[in-house]
């Protein structure tokens, strides 16, 4: 029987993975769910088997392929050792939310072992008022927020006391069966070296393919109506030169600095509060969620003395199909100028749904792989020199309106935190059960006075809510 065949990562992951040997770089998410009770280990640990048995990438490690290491290839671990994925501690007295948030900083700081898949989870008792919280961390090359909320049908219950169903006995079993075709056939350096020559002949040639030529979205169409034709390849050209282009400094003088250390922080509300908001101007909840936030940056600005006209915000868009498997990161991060010195929430809401519309129709996001493709042949301090001058990144990942168990405890609320991947703060939104939550992942040098900085979000979201009252 043939070894199995191997899968890659994409182009724009193994950016993601790449540039990682700078520490503000990294690319991990974190999402914390805060639970009424400590639930059941047992059943926590029945749970992470399952998971495991139904996610690939959780039993799967990045590696170069032998002799094309800016070719990475995804290989069956060896083992998924329960007892260093998945934890169990107990914080200190008085087990405040501050403290839980630190603790998951910490663990999402923290560099993946690449000898092992690059996930763990943690459950963190002795939280105020007898709660409890699990904390799920991953590399964002396993998962994207989409592929999170998907992993966690597998992880959660929709009742506290499901009916028992078949769960995988041994997640080393479980690798076994899933990732070698047979025994004795798992891929060696060999199969691998050849599979990767044959997997790089295949990009060039869908470069070649999709990459140019596909600037033409029809040849005939072109013969026949060349002017408009040479608008279509105009437009699509500007598109991708705006995706390309590099940035050589922030927009921002006052949240510039950059060092690998952050501060976790959050902020809650209502998803009906937003909806009706974004109502006002027939707009979304992504633009009512950007109008608070522009808002929000707009008062920090402004209480350092320091006001400014737009900022660089990076979003990440969802490439993610019906047909994608669970898990795996299938986002693409666009770059793009956000208005900030309006004073009208209902103006700077109508402006980014015009913005949002324009980003939406950007012909670039049907080049991404090609676009990374190129990319990923520049130096990996120039494409870090990019990342570093974005002053935000916003991402809005949508979540689950029906109450989430674990082991038997209810899930309150969860809190989801991104990369700030170069940037000055990365701003996370999910809604769960009627509430939104916004992870604040802030870089310490860049924003030193965290609680000034989560009051002027609040107060961008308190006028962009009133908008609806």
């Amino acid at each position: 029987m043939p070894p199995e065949r191997l899968s890659y990562l994409s182009q724009n992951d193994a950016i993601m993975w790449q540039v990682e040997s700078d520490p503000l770089l990294r690319s991990t998410i974190v999402a914390v769910s805060i639970l009424d009770r400590a639930p059941e280990w047992e059943r926590v640990v029945a749970a992470t088997r399952r998971t495991i048995d139904h996610v690939p990438a959780l039993r799967h490690r990045v590696v170069p392929a032998p002799l094309h290491h800016g070719t990475l290839q995804w290989v069956p671990a060896d083992v998924v050792d329960l007892d260093h994925h998945l934890r169990h501690v107990v914080l200190p007295a008085p087990g405040t939310v501050d403290q839980l948030l630190e603790h998951a900083r910490a663990s999402g700081a923290a560099r993946f072992d690449p000898d092992r898949p690059l996930w763990h989870f943690t459950l963190v008792e002795g939280l105020e008022n007898g709660r409890a919280a699990f904390v799920t961390v991953a590399h964002h090359v396993v998962t994207d927020g989409i592929g999170a909320v998907q992993l966690a049908a597998h992880l959660f219950d929709l009742t506290a006391d499901p009916a028992p169903g078949p769960t995988a006995a041994d997640p080393t079993a479980a690798v076994r069966e899933t990732d070698a075709s047979a025994e004795g056939h798992a891929p060696d350096v060999v199969h691998r070296w050849l599979d990767a020559v044959a997997r790089d002949v295949g990009v060039a040639a869908s470069v070649a393919r999709h990459g140019i030529p596909a600037l033409i979205p029809d040849l005939l169409h072109a013969l026949r109506h060349p002017i408009e034709a040479s608008t279509e390849i105009v437009e699509t050209t500007r598109s991708i030169a705006r995706a390309v282009a590099p940035a050589v400094d922030t927009k921002s003088p006052l949240i510039a600095d950059r060092r690998p250390v952050g501060r976790y922080q959050s902020i809650e509300v209502p998803l009906d509060d937003l909806r009706a908001a974004a109502a006002t101007v027939g707009a979304t909840v992504n633009d009512a969620y950007l109008a608070a936030i522009t808002g929000g940056l707009r008062r920090y600005h402004e209480h350092h003395g320091a006001p400014v006209e737009t900022l660089r915000m990076a979003m990440p868009i969802s490439l993610r199909s019906d047909g994608d498997r669970t898990g795996g990161n299938r986002v693409s991060l666009l770059r793009f100028e956000v208005p900030v010195d309006e004073t009208d929430p209902a103006a700077r809401l109508a402006a980014l749904h015009e913005l949002g519309a324009r980003i939406r129709a950007e012909r670039s996001l049907a080049h991404t792989e090609a676009i990374a493709a190129v990319l990923n042949l520049l130096p990996r301090q120039l494409l870090g020199t990019i990342l570093k001058h974005v002053d935000v990144i916003a991402s809005n990942v949508p979540g689950v309106p029906v109450p989430l168990y674990l082991g038997g405890a209810e899930v309150e609320r969860v809190i989801p935190f991104g990369p700030t991947a170069g940037s000055s703060v990365n701003l996370t939104l999910m809604s769960y059960c009627g509430t939104c939550s916004v992870g604040v992942h802030a870089d310490t040098a860049a924003i030193p006075d965290a609680e000034v900085f989560l009051e002027s979000l609040r107060a961008g979201f308190d006028e962009v809510v009133a908008l609806a009252r």
